[in-house]
């Protein structure tokens, strides 16, 4: 009688073990996709926060010779360019904590979003 539960007890073992090893494969695969899909949304950030800020960079040099050639001053035109950027930093440094919150929210979603399969 005492063999079978020692078959019993190394099986329950045996099984226990391949379930927990299972078990962390699988967080290891869901956290590496998570990771994936956090770096993929990075780069596409980051790739069209670049061209945004060379287009912006070019229209802003337009509009300070624009605005140079309205006031006749090159200094003036360009005075009023620059006076625009910094209202805009002003605007961007009050709303911080929105911009943060946001950047917060769509790391979380990632994070926390299901696959197709329905994570637990």
């Amino acid at each position: 009688m005492e063999e079978p539960k020692e078959d019993f007890f190394s099986a329950s073992r045996k099984e226990v073990e391949s379930y927990v090893r299972d078990r962390i494969w699988l967080l290891k695969l869901q956290a590496g996709e998570k990771a994936a899909q956090l770096m993929a949304a990075m780069v596409s950030i980051i790739m069209i926060g670049l061209l945004a800020f060379f287009v912006l960079l070019f229209l802003s040099i337009m509009a300070g010779y624009y605005f140079s050639e309205i006031t006749g001053s090159l200094f003036a035109g360009f005075g009023i360019v620059t006076g625009f950027y910094v209202l805009l930093l002003v605007a961007l440094v009050l709303g911080r904590k929105k911009v943060e919150a946001k950047v917060i929210d769509t790391v979380i979603r990632i994070f926390f979003a299901k696959t197709q399969e329905g994570d637990e």
